[in-house]
């Protein structure tokens, strides 16, 4: 199965964030499925071509989202932290 990049993955966080309230129900990222965010309000969703060849030029320069990766807005820019958020949403650092 393809696996998806820390740039797409980031990409369709953050545009969750941006679009709406934060809930506690999980994402739904599916495989073969590429999620590009394109600035404020701007996100996307397209299947990928499964070539092998495409796979792998994506995973070239690809790299796995760590655990506690916080995603967030400020003024219209997407930013990422290490840390968590508890049930209220207060901030901690790992």
């Amino acid at each position: 199965m393809p696996k998806l990049s820390k740039t797409l993955i980031a990409t369709a966080t953050f545009a969750v964030i941006a679009t709406s309230a934060f809930s506690e129900a999980a994402w739904d990222f599916k495989a073969g499925m590429a999620y590009v965010y394109g600035g404020p309000g701007k996100m996307s969703a397209m299947a990928m071509a499964p070539a092998e060849k495409n796979h792998e030029a994506m995973m070239k320069s690809a790299k796995k989202v760590p655990d506690n990766t916080v995603f967030f807005m400020d003024n219209g820019s997407l930013y990422y932290t290490s840390g968590r958020l508890d049930p209220t949403g207060n901030f901690y650092v790992n």
